[in-house]
């Protein structure tokens, strides 16, 4: 029997992240600076955040605010 793969993140911190990598992306060198900075911030390896903020299914609304998952495929 194998075990349904566990969540680490909420979804709100995976998009509070991502939101976070773009608003400070001019505060550093490159935004692999950002997002590993930002990464060790919230306890997240600098690859995980860097899959999120490429993932395609993140989206921006109108808003600004930074759409991930399952808030991005309702929004579609």
């Amino acid at each position: 029997m194998t075990k349904p793969a566990s969540r680490k993140y909420a979804p709100e911190v995976r998009e509070r992240a991502v939101r976070m990598v773009f608003e400070h992306a001019g505060d550093h060198a490159s935004q692999w600076a950002a997002i590993s900075s930002i990464a060790a911030k919230i306890g997240c390896t600098a690859e995980t955040l860097r899959g999120w903020v490429r993932d395609p299914k993140a989206l921006r609304n109108q808003g600004g605010r930074i759409l991930v998952g399952r808030a991005a495929r309702m929004a579609q």
